[in-house]
């Protein structure tokens, strides 16, 4: 989902030699999968009050203030830098909407959040089932992927992102550990927990397949 990496390496350049269309052109390339990656993580209830495409808005002003400073020093790859400022707007939002307004926001119905699409759906149900290809194994795949929201906001916080991480965003598990500031080995096994504790949430011990299968 996020832009190629070579364009972004030679837009960068281009920034780093002073040329501010490759700047505007670098920030819009991200306007997208920002507002992506914040859709999937805006509380429901928050997301009544506040446009993702808000918090995309200010992600963009804030690094276009900071890109020099970046380009200094850039200890992290772009799109990883980016997602940064995100969540840390994110998490600024739902400060001011969940703690200090709790009430007037909780009384109010929440949205649902957006949908995954459908290959980044597919990528995830592929690693909770058994990979031979069956008319029965088909029919679970279908199944899981219409109930795979409602089990990821079942999830604990670190376990719903990193799975968000990986199978939304697509990041590679390299970007996840630097991401999180974890070694590649502990990125992999929380990624790795995560992933059975989703399957639990969607078929429990003791409980037969979907339904239809």
């Amino acid at each position: 989902m996020w832009p190629n990496r070579e364009d972004t390496d030679r837009l960068l350049a281009d920034a780093r030699r002073g040329d501010p269309g490759a700047v505007d052109k670098l920030l819009g390339e991200f306007r997208e999968p920002l507002r992506r990656v914040i859709d999937l993580r805006l509380d429901p209830a928050v997301a009544r009050r506040v446009d993702a495409s808000d918090i995309v808005q200010d992600v963009l002003i804030e690094a276009n203030q900071r890109l020099t400073e970046y380009l200094k020093s850039p200890d992290m790859p772009f799109h990883l830098w980016l997602r940064h400022l995100a969540q840390d707007r994110i998490i600024d939002t739902h400060r001011r909407h969940r703690l200090a307004q709790r009430r007037s926001v909780d009384r109010e119905q929440p949205i649902a959040r957006p949908a995954w699409a459908d290959e980044s759906s597919a990528s995830l149900v592929a690693h909770l089932i058994d990979t031979e290809r069956t008319p029965t194994s088909e029919a679970i795949r279908h199944e899981l992927q219409r109930r795979l929201s409602d089990a990821i906001d079942q999830l604990a916080a670190d376990d719903r992102d990193i799975i968000l991480m990986r199978h939304h965003e697509a990041l590679s598990n390299q970007e996840v550990a630097k991401a999180l500031g974890l070694t590649e080995a502990a990125a992999s096994m929380r990624y790795l927990r995560a992933l059975r504790r989703l399957r639990t949430v969607l078929v429990p011990d003791g409980e037969d397949p979907p339904a239809s299968l």
